[in-house]
């Protein structure tokens, strides 16, 4: 495999991230380093890096997540996305020291915060990726309001997850309300919301947050594992399948079994794929 550290803008700015690091990770052909392996395509890892913030989120670190996910889709080559926090916190939330003093009228974070979150938001539902979040550690609130964009949650089972909302007085504005229900069952999301109780990594795969929980020690061979497994499949049937689930997820059945079978997908290596069973 080569390693490729990818730290400009799509503008080309040589300047560093100051709150995350990017990194792609492309398959490489055994002969040649530099050609591209056949049937394989590129994983790249998004990293939460403010660890002696236990990787709060700020206004900085949502716009630089922005740019990343941007970067990530103009390559085409890129099929996975990992997104982890450095240390041993995925990220403890919101960092509202970020707010610099502005008031949270009505429990709301504001726009200063709201805005880019819902781009982040936007961009992770809409990347022509499947979005892994690997949660290491902390997971709170406005951190796990993140990871519920993702279309898969890997868990070490040492991880600590919570919604503090209600413990300081503030509301959900990135779709906690939305997201948590349909993760772990209304029931359940209620009673995470109004106690503020936080659960390890094993709760959350047996809730269904997660889809799996391992022992923090096995964490990254895990989802690397998994990254590169997924990699390996057809990005055309992986792009229709992330489609097909936001269908899933926002719509009544009956919808979307007649949407499902109704669209068509870009899919173009089926037969290369199925050839040796012809």
């Amino acid at each position: 495999m080569v390693i490729e550290t990818v730290r400009d803008t799509p503008a080309h700015n040589p300047s560093e991230f100051d709150t995350i690091v990017l990194s792609i990770e492309r398959a490489t052909d055994a002969a040649s380093e530099s050609k591209p392996s056949r049937g394989s395509n590129s994983v790249a890892t998004i990293t939460l890096n403010r660890p002696e913030a236990l990787n709060a989120i700020t206004v900085a670190m949502l716009a630089e997540l922005r740019t990343a996910l941007d970067i990530v889709s103009a390559d085409p080559s890129i099929s996975v996305v990992v997104i982890t926090g450095a240390g041993r916190a995925f990220s403890a939330g919101v960092d509202l020291k970020s707010l610099e003093g502005a008031p949270l009228d009505g429990g709301a974070v504001g726009d200063l915060l709201d805005l880019p979150a819902r781009e982040v938001s936007d961009r992770i539902l809409g990347l022509e990726a499947v979005v892994i979040a690997k949660v290491n550690g902390f997971c709170f609130t406005g951190a796990l309001e993140l990871i519920l964009m993702c279309d898969v949650v890997v868990a070490a089972d040492e991880a600590v997850f919570g919604d503090t909302h209600a413990k300081w007085g503030l509301r959900p504005s990135w779709g906690m309300s939305q997201r948590l229900p349909r993760a772990v069952g209304p029931a359940r999301a209620r009673y995470l919301s109004y106690t503020a109780t936080t659960f390890s990594g094993k709760d959350a795969a047996a809730w269904g947050l997660a889809a799996l929980s391992v022992p923090r020690a096995n964490l990254d061979t895990v989802v690397a594992d998994m990254a590169s497994s997924i990699a390996s499949h057809s990005r055309g049937a992986l792009l229709a399948y992330k489609d097909l689930y936001r269908i899933a997820d926002s719509t009544p059945m009956p919808e979307g079994l007649a949407y499902e079978s109704s669209t068509t997908y870009p899919i173009d290596d089926t037969e290369i794929r199925i050839a040796q069973f012809r």
